[in-house]
């Protein structure tokens, strides 16, 4: 809910904006969420030369041999994950390779082939994405030599879309959809789905006149899809997107998982139900310059009218954003996403004379929780979010078999703990 006056919900405030303050944004930022570092994110090292590239319908691979003599014998598919345009797979080496575990050469060591496997857009419909991984799936079983099966998943939103595609396949029968995979992996990827604070969603909408981007990644079909909770407009109540409900409706109609691989999954979070140490209902972001004073984006605090987001960029009206009914998510164990950070960094790349200066208080939340990464537990009470995973509990897991991190780290990091537990189960 939102305090405000007059306009009708979804439409932006009437005061006039700055033309200057409208040009530099409109031009200088474009604020999109990813994981990883920030200088990865921004100018990612040039990846190594494939030694075989794949065009794909609406997506393309790279082709890493153990050993190019031998040609492609075992082939570990891995997909990309959720953001705003092409996959850049110089980044997706940079992350999987150049981080604190060299897992592409890992792979390689071990004698299996590894697909980087990229989509023309990441926030298409995973529904869409689906047909790239069948592509890359039907691409290496012709060009394999032998009959080693696939290993077939992806990081992120990429385990979800190699899921669907995998399960479809087995859906809809025939020669053609024989996946030959044996093994599926899913790395912290949202099963029961992702969190994006309300506070950051709001504020995408809100600016969506002078910098669109933001709010067109929070609005595309993959986020409608991955988020648990989304809200189209500024002043929206956060609910489940229409999207997302047909998604998961889909994705039971085909089977929910492939029956024939076997499923594991990592999560970066923890399995002792101790959250990340960010406390609810606090101040995570606040605006400096002139212009967006006034802004205060808050944590998730559980509850009723819990204030989220206090709104100005140039207007004179501060509209606040409450809700109601949410748990303390952002502070659960799980994968960390440095959304508040994100968003100050972006907005401090404009010139200070502009009035756009921005401060992370804290810069991470909860992204993807760990329940939700090993598809135990829905995320909707702060019951299932922080309750630890005991061993009895491991049997409700739609997965057979997963591995939680020693701590609360960020998305999609590739640590040595979490990637040598995966090394150790490919067939």
């Amino acid at each position: 809910m939102t305090e405000h006056t007059a306009p009708a919900p979804g439409e932006q405030p009437p005061e006039p904006y700055d033309p200057q303050v409208v040009e530099a944004l409109g031009s200088a930022a474009r604020i999109t969420l990813a994981p990883g570092p920030r200088e990865a994110r921004e100018a990612p090292a040039e990846a190594p030369a494939p030694d075989d590239e794949w065009a794909l319908p609406e997506g393309r691979a790279w082709v890493y041999l153990a050993n190019p003599k031998r040609g492609l014998t075992r082939p570990v598919i891995i997909g990309d994950g959720f953001n705003a345009g092409p996959s850049e797979l110089d980044f997706s080496w940079e992350i999987l390779e150049r981080g604190p575990f060299p897992f592409i050469s890992e792979v390689r060591k071990r004698g299996y082939d590894v697909i980087l496997l990229g989509f023309d857009e990441r926030s298409a419909s995973i529904l869409d994405n689906a047909k790239v991984v069948r592509a890359a799936i039907q691409e290496a079983i012709a060009q394999r030599t032998g009959d080693h099966p696939l290993t077939v998943g992806g990081f992120s939103m990429g385990g979800l879309v190699a899921r669907y595609a995998l399960a479809k396949m087995e859906h809809d029968g025939g020669e053609e959809n024989d996946h030959q995979t044996a093994l599926y992996f899913s790395y912290d990827s949202p099963h029961r789905g992702a969190s994006i604070p309300v506070a950051l969603q709001s504020f995408a909408h809100y600016i969506r006149r002078l910098n669109p981007a933001f709010s067109q990644q929070m609005n595309s079909p993959a986020a409608r899809q991955l988020l648990w909770q989304h809200i189209a407009e500024w002043d929206d109540t956060p609910e489940t997107d229409k999207a997302r409900a047909e998604f998961l409706a889909e994705l039971e109609r085909v089977g929910g998982w492939p029956s024939g691989p076997r499923k594991i999954g990592v999560a970066n979070g923890v399995r002792s139900g101790e959250g990340n140490g960010i406390r609810p209902g606090v101040r995570a972001f606040h605006g400096r310059g002139l212009a967006i004073t006034g802004t205060h984006l808050h944590t998730q605090a559980a509850g009723e009218d819990q204030l989220v987001a206090q709104l100005r960029v140039v207007t004179l009206r501060k509209p606040r954003i409450r809700t109601s009914g949410l748990p303390e998510i952002d502070g659960a164990p799980g994968g960390t996403l440095e959304g508040f950070g994100i968003l100050a960094d972006e907005l401090d790349k404009i010139p200070a004379l502009i009035g756009l200066g921005a401060e992370a208080d804290i810069r991470e939340h909860c992204f993807v929780p760990a329940v939700s990464a090993i598809a135990l537990r829905d995320i909707d009470t702060h019951e299932k979010l922080y309750g630890p995973v005991t061993a009895s509990a491991e049997q409700e897991s739609e997965l057979d078999e997963f591995h939680c991190a020693s701590r609360n780290e960020p998305h999609t990091l590739v640590t040595e703990e979490l990637c040598t537990w995966l090394l150790d189960r490919l067939p």
